[in-house]
């Protein structure tokens, strides 16, 4: 349940900026960037910017070629109101601080996701009217950063509350039809047996409202777990419970179903090494899972003096690791690979026979090859809908004319 949240330290983040209520616009005037693929917002890690002794992002990007990053966490103001703010304390409309990590993010071509609720604080959809005044807080923070992806974690004690998931599930409903485009992920507890009753009222509230997001992803930690194995097992039961909710087949529900782990000691004593990660990484990429990501990069470190084990920290992981070996997993899953070890590719001579054409609808994984405007290309990674065109951080490799 991600306790080490309920300790979170005042953020400090001042300065001048308008909220507005406009949809999704890509190169807006807050330094938003266009889209990457939807794999890098479902692999993006977790990073709290003001709190728990941030990392440096454009470091993480050079060391393993991390693209995108998960802000946590929007709530309401400790004072109560309907607005959003970092943590409880810092509002989103005067806020500098986090919009100079967007920036940094995205002058070296990445982008960020936002979170909002977590475990602890006041989440909007508990002080705000109903869905639509819960969208309209959420849709100034999606118009100050220029946002192409979203996440609803709803976990304790919000979850428990039926109104409160009424108002989230309606108002990413809202933002997921005000924003075209818009990459959403709604993020809940885990159990061994899938999720608990208050995550499975959360999926028949989504249900009840025809509100489908990119994936529903569980936490499978803080429960009792032992491991890769119990993680996968739970997984493999909340895909059954997926299908059984929405009538899905069982590939449907994979294709909607996420992975939200914890690098290191868990809140409750847990451990989660990196030989547990490849594991629950080999399960969702053999499974066609949509997502896979973790809390948190704060803790992507050993800590310092090493202490392995005896306690749960929220900067550092308390096992055995190098500094982000944790993010790495999430780099692999977004199909991409650390630059260390990227193999320089061979471009196809000009002048040969043309691949099948591109299409936008078609879904390319890394190696398959297209042809587009006399050139070929090939995909890096998992793709869909991305015109191929030369750049380093894109997704399609120019081999040449043909």
């Amino acid at each position: 349940m991600r306790r080490l949240r309920a300790c979170l330290g005042a953020a400090a983040a001042v300065g001048l900026a308008a909220a507005g209520t406009t949809a999704l616009v890509a190169g807006s005037a807050s330094g938003a960037t266009s889209a990457l693929g939807n794999r890098w917002y479902a692999a993006a890690p977790y990073l709290m910017p003001l709190d728990n002794d941030p990392p440096d992002t454009a470091a993480i990007m050079d060391a393993t070629g991390l693209k995108a990053f998960q802000l946590a966490f929007v709530l309401a103001p400790n004072g109560g109101g309907c607005s959003p703010t970092w943590g409880g304390t810092a509002p989103v409309s005067s806020d500098t601080a986090v919009q100079s990590v967007v920036n940094t993010i995205r002058a070296k071509g990445g982008d960020v996701s936002v979170s909002i609720g977590g475990y602890g604080g006041t989440k909007l959809g508990q002080v705000c009217s109903d869905a639509a005044a819960t969208a309209a807080a959420y849709q100034q923070v999606i118009t100050k950063y220029g946002l192409h992806a979203i996440d609803f974690d709803l976990e304790e004690p919000e979850y428990e509350n039926t109104a409160a998931i009424k108002n989230e599930i309606g108002a990413a409903k809202i933002l997921q039809q005000n924003n075209p485009g818009l990459y959403v992920s709604v993020t809940t507890a885990g159990t061994a047996d899938g999720t608990g009753w208050f995550g499975k009222q959360m999926l028949l509230e989504a249900k009840s409202q025809g509100f489908t997001p990119n994936n529903f992803s569980i936490m499978p930690f803080d429960g009792g777990f032992n491991g890769a194995a119990s993680q996968t097992g739970a997984l493999t039961n909340f895909n059954q419970i997926l299908q059984s909710t929405f009538g899905w087949d069982q590939a449907t529900a994979y294709a909607h179903e996420g992975f939200s782990g914890m690098n290191g000691r868990s809140d409750t004593g847990e451990f989660f090494t990196q030989t547990d990660f490849q594991t629950v990484l080999d399960y969702a990429t053999s499974h066609n899972m949509d997502r896979f990501t973790f809390w948190s990069l704060n803790r992507d470190r050993q800590c310092t003096p090493a202490d392995n084990g005896g306690r749960t920290s929220g900067t550092c992981s308390s096992v055995a690791q190098n500094s982000w070996d944790f993010a790495k997993y999430s780099v692999t899953f977004a199909g991409a690979t650390p630059p260390s070890s990227t193999p320089t590719p061979t471009p196809t001579p000009p002048g040969t026979g043309c691949k099948p054409a591109w299409s936008s609808t078609a879904v390319y994984t890394a190696g398959n090859e297209v042809s587009y405007n006399n050139h070929n290309w090939k995909a890096k990674w998992w793709t869909q809908n991305e015109t191929p065109v030369a750049s380093d951080w894109g997704v399609w490799q120019d081999e040449g004319a043909c």
